[in-house]
């Protein structure tokens, strides 16, 4: 009988994807999602194929998650709580502490996992490095309030002030300034120190800005992709925070889903932390700019002067250490965004709720103005 897979988070965006193609190479998979209704506002969603022995349930739960350990031989723990509302002990709660009582269940009931693949996030790194042309590398702080507040969004030398070049984040940078990130590098903190000492290997993979079909239309608190879809599709444009220059690291979730299967197999990968990422940068005006291309949409980016506290600057990924696993990305921006489009004209009408969404974050002080701005 084939080996039997456990996707926690199976319904959602990354692990859907991770599921397909688990099938597809001939494993058993169980998935145990517990709908959260921002995300799965329909319930359980149509693409869950049939042959999935699916278990709603939190993974915080413990009888819910030691029903879901039963006979499985390697966990892939994706579930997550990820958002921009200062929810900051619930980060903790399902992000963590099911990551604590994962081992826990294992422990206690002698089960024989062979692995456990954990979701972490560049959101570990924060800022990361950053490079000054006098004083050299350093780590960048968090930038401050007063400072946004001017419309200063550079990462600066904190020697000379001067304005820095961004250094690619290699895994070793383990600096974050989220709730999220926190709960995600308590996540490595515990796979590197139980998964040693008690011989269960584990790996912790460090998704950068994943991108595709499936990312939900639902929850505009966060996530560029859906967030400017809703906009576009309903006529609106993207709004674009600081200056739209800072840097992501886009990638496909299919190359995604390849990165892990191939890292649950591979024995170099085990009791490892590897960067997830698409291999180029982008500022978010040319996000803006390809989707709009993509889209066919006339319209054009908006910059009105509001920055998201606590977001950082730049992020750019070394993704080397996956690369020497043999994994490479192979999905090209253009090609995410055409295949998002595709997916979402079989959705029906999309409502935007990112008006609303933005009103809530500025009502929590997430989102601000800058000084002088109306």
């Amino acid at each position: 009988m084939s080996q039997l897979v456990l996707v926690t988070g199976g319904a959602g965006f990354i692990g859907s994807h991770t599921v397909d193609l688990l099938l597809k190479k001939g494993y058993r998979v169980r998935v145990l999602d517990n709908l959260q209704k921002r995300v799965h506002p329909h319930g359980k969603p149509k693409y869950i194929p049939r042959e999935v022995d699916f278990i709603r349930g939190d993974v915080a739960d413990r009888e819910a998650l030691l029903k879901a350990l039963r006979g499985i031989d390697y966990v892939f723990h994706l579930a997550a709580y990820q958002d921009y509302l200062p929810d900051f002990s619930h980060f903790i709660h399902t992000n963590t502490e099911s990551a604590a009582l994962l081992f826990e269940l294992i422990l206690a009931n002698k089960l024989p996992i062979k692995k456990i693949v954990f979701a972490s996030s560049q959101a570990v790194s924060g800022d990361g490095k950053w490079r000054c042309g006098i004083h050299g590398d350093f780590f960048a702080r968090q930038r401050p309030i007063n400072q946004l507040e001017r419309g200063d969004w550079k990462i600066k030398c904190p020697t000379c002030r001067g304005v820095c070049e961004n250094v690619l984040m290699t895994e070793d940078i383990c600096r974050p300034i989220t709730t999220y990130g926190i709960s995600k590098y308590a996540i490595e903190l515990l796979a590197g120190t139980l998964g040693k000492k008690y011989g269960i290997p584990t790996v912790c993979m460090r998704y950068t800005y994943v991108q595709g079909p499936r990312n939900s239309i639902f929850n505009a608190y966060s996530g560029i992709l859906r967030v400017f879809a809703m906009r576009i599709l309903n006529k609106k444009p993207p709004v674009l925070f600081e200056d739209g220059l800072g840097l992501r690291d886009y990638v496909n979730v299919f190359d995604v889903a390849r990165a892990n299967l191939l890292v649950m197999k591979d024995k170099r990968a085990d009791d490892r932390v590897f960067f997830v990422g698409g291999g180029r940068p982008y500022t978010g005006l040319e996000f803006a700019t390809t989707m709009l291309k993509v889209f066919g949409s006339q319209l054009k980016p908006k910059i009105p002067g509001i920055f998201r506290v606590g977001d950082t600057r730049s992020t750019v990924s070394d993704i080397g250490a996956l690369g020497k696993l043999g994994w490479r990305p192979k999905i090209t921006l253009e090609r995410s965004l055409s295949d998002y489009y595709a997916w979402l004209m079989t959705q029906g009408k999309i409502k935007d709720t990112s008006d609303a969404a933005m009103k809530i974050m500025t009502k929590e002080g997430v989102i601000r103005k800058v000084e002088g701005k109306k």
